[in-house]
């Protein structure tokens, strides 16, 4: 703006000081001062208008040329919207009477009219419509004064707006209308208003979005119950596909969930190809998970192919996200009601395994996990679990507990030979990785020890190849492990994993009716050596 201590007639105008100013415009250097401009292209009428100051405003225009009241500054700013956005009527109804132009929109297209709405004036509302300001006029991203008003959550303004010739099903350039803006934006009072004067209740977006879809976005329960009420349609899928009951799911929205079940269509569920157990699994909504457990909804509906492409893991059921968020309590209630733990192509034991997190672990394997599952990108002869789980020896122990086959990772093609030199990417080409591989590489090798005899806890005579000896002899406190291979299991040890054999692991579960010390025996909870004392 034009620097006060340098223009008098400035400090004047700003002062209000009306017989300065008078006295100013009185000598031949008025029609100057009038006409200057600071960098932002304010003059000094542009001022008087934004500070209000009526009289002086009077004064000026007086003896200006006529084009100074719909003057623009460097933002298109008149006269007129900067008195609006200052709220000062006066200086408007003088304007305006003097013939300013109510219309001129900013650099950004939003007009006077559009700035009383913003600052929720109704006054100047009834003035600017009063006097020829357009309802209808769209600012830069096609709103109009009646969109502003929605966002304000304006009822008066809007009802004036509407009453002034406003449109109601007017769009901006994401194709929102008002009432699909007062869904949005949780306004209830305004949304009723829109509906009663025949604004379409499922109006959609660009993006197909419609108010229900909007209202259960957002979380505006009591929006979306209205527009319930009103035959709002809850199968009508937004361009992603998904339903709106799929937003209530991924938003844990009790309430909306409960009365979009009881009419969303199964058949528009199954097209989606996806169920709202993903997204509530996925957003870790507990709540909402066991609402819709409870009402009947599958727990293993698989993602359809075209979803699933979107996950790099490619994966398929809900349990898979209760997993990865490592949210116990929903994946208890996926597993207690159903879900099988062995869909997804990367199994979610391993998921879990990868995670270290051995109370998951454990209650997948309670829940038939396979324990012995495969990488399917890195195909190996021996269980994928024990490759994710070779630094945490608890997390092996629990592996094998369940059954995992200890015996393949001493099942080796090469034997007692001398094992081939394998250079980084000629391992990565392997056909299939071998446990003797796998275990000396640089990062583990250091593991190889308390993991060999953990191993033969599970096994009955094996053999160790040439590598896995190598790396037992390459330090000194592993000796006793290799000596521990070499030696015949003893009869209890052999007792034990024949008896797990033949039991399997479902049989294995519900034993409960043996003495204890043998449970415990066979669960591995003491050695041997404990049982014969």
């Amino acid at each position: 703006m034009i620097d006060m201590d340098d223009d008098e007639l400035l400090s004047a105008v700003w002062d209000g000081d009306v017989k300065t100013v008078r006295n100013l415009l009185m000598c031949e250097q008025a029609p100057r001062k009038l006409l200057k401009t600071d960098s932002n292209g304010w003059t000094v009428v542009h001022e008087a208008s934004y500070s209000g100051q009526t009289e002086c405003l009077k004064l000026l225009l007086s003896a200006a040329v006529p084009e100074m009241i719909n003057s623009r500054t460097s933002t298109h700013q008149t006269p007129v919207i900067l008195a609006v956005s200052r709220g000062h009527l006066p200086c408007v109804e003088y304007l305006l009477e003097i013939g300013a132009d109510p219309g001129i929109p900013t650099i950004t297209k939003e007009t006077p009219l559009y700035e009383a709405c913003a600052t929720r004036n109704v006054q100047m509302v009834h003035l600017l419509v009063k006097n020829g300001a357009d309802a209808n006029q769209k600012c830069l991203d096609g709103w109009t004064a009646l969109h502003e008003s929605v966002s304000q959550n304006d009822l008066e303004i809007c009802k004036v707006l509407v009453e002034h010739g406003a449109e109601i099903s007017s769009r901006n350039i994401y194709g929102v209308t008002p009432l699909f803006l007062a869904a949005q934006c949780g306004c209830l009072e305004p949304l009723r208003f829109f509906i009663t004067k025949g604004a379409d209740v499922n109006s959609e977006a660009k993006d197909g979005a419609t108010p229900l879809y909007e209202a259960c976005r957002n979380d505006h329960t009591d929006i979306a119950e209205y527009l319930l009420s009103q035959s709002a349609d809850a199968n009508r899928p937004g361009k992603d596909g998904l339903l709106p009951l799929h937003i209530a799911a991924k938003h844990g929205n009790d309430r909306i969930i409960s009365k979009l079940i009881l009419i969303t269509s199964v058949t528009e569920i199954q097209r989606s190809g996806i169920s709202p157990v993903h997204l509530s699994a996925e957003s870790n909504e507990d709540g909402a998970l066991e609402l819709l457990i409870h009402s009947g909804f599958d727990v293993n509906f698989l993602l359809a192919p075209d979803r699933s492409r979107m996950y790099e893991d490619r994966r398929v059921s809900a349990l898979y996200f209760a997993v990865e968020n490592r949210n116990v309590e929903a994946a208890c209630m996926l597993l207690d009601a159903g879900a099988d733990p062995n869909l997804d192509p990367f199994n979610v034991l391993l998921l879990a395994v990868r995670q270290g997190h051995v109370r998951m672990v454990s209650l997948l394997l309670e829940h038939g996990a396979n324990v012995n599952a495969s990488l399917p990108t890195h195909p190996s002869t021996f269980p994928a679990c024990v490759m994710l789980s070779v630094r945490n020896i608890t997390m092996m122990k629990c592996l094998m507990d369940h059954g995992c086959d200890a015996e393949a990772c001493f099942q080796c093609e090469y034997g007692a030979e001398e094992h081939p030199t394998y250079t980084r990417s000629e391992m990565e080409t392997r056909p299939c990785l071998q446990f003797c591989e796998m275990i000396s590489a640089w990062p583990v090798r250091h593991c190889t020890g308390p993991v060999v005899n953990l191993l033969l806890d599970y096994v009955t005579h094996v053999t160790l190849c040439s590598r896995l000896s190598k790396l037992l002899e390459g330090d000194g406190s592993w000796m006793h492990i290799k000596d521990r291979s070499t030696l015949p299991p003893s009869l209890m040890q052999l007792c034990r994993v024949r008896i797990r054999q033949l039991a399997g692991r479902k049989r294995l579960k519900d034993i409960s009716n043996l003495p204890g010390r043998l449970i415990s025996f066979l669960n591995y909870n003491v050695r041997c050596e404990e049982i014969i004392l």
